[in-house]
């Protein structure tokens, strides 16, 4: 995946942070709003995103770093989940574009609805692993490389399904 980098205030970056703001998938939801990106063409910005936390996440494993792995599978899960919302237009979808934000109840019931409406039952299940990751994996800390790396089937077998439903 290509990438560039912006400069953005330090106090700034840290404010939006301590408010619990994901700078950087605030970034990618107002440019592909402003940009009026149609709905593959966001979902191919989500996808390029999570494959690069897939990698990041791989890193983080193989360095020891469990709680950045656990987050950046996380983060992948949640990019293949928003890219799926978008490209299906679910409520969920709809309510996160409206508030702004997408809220993380909002992403669990859309990964739900995903796998109710497309019939696939390892939506809801990576979502799940990869939220349970986010919670005693990052947050709380109580995980090893070990519960990441058992994960990383799951989150490689959702950007898997995401890029099946982009390029079928």
């Amino acid at each position: 995946m290509s990438a560039v980098s912006i400069s953005v205030p330090k106090s700034l970056y840290e404010a939006a942070r301590s408010r619990g703001i994901d700078v950087e998938s605030k970034i990618i939801d107002v440019l592909a709003s402003e940009a009026k990106l149609d709905p593959r063409e966001e979902a191919e910005i989500r996808l390029e995103a999570a494959e690069r936390y897939v990698d990041e996440a791989e890193e983080y494993i193989t360095r020891g770093d469990s709680i950045q792995a656990c987050e950046k599978l996380y983060k992948a899960a949640e990019e293949c989940i928003k890219a799926l919302a978008k490209l299906a237009d679910i409520p969920e979808y709809r309510k996160a574009a409206e508030e702004g934000r997408w809220w993380t109840h909002l992403l669990g019931r859309a990964a739900h609805r995903l796998s109710r409406q497309l019939k696939e039952p390892k939506i809801a299940d990576a979502w799940s692993r990869a939220y349970d990751l986010h919670v005693w994996g990052f947050h709380e800390g109580k995980y090893t490389v070990e519960e990441a790396k058992d994960t990383l089937p799951s989150i490689r077998w959702l950007l898997s399904y995401v890029k099946s439903r982009l390029h079928p």
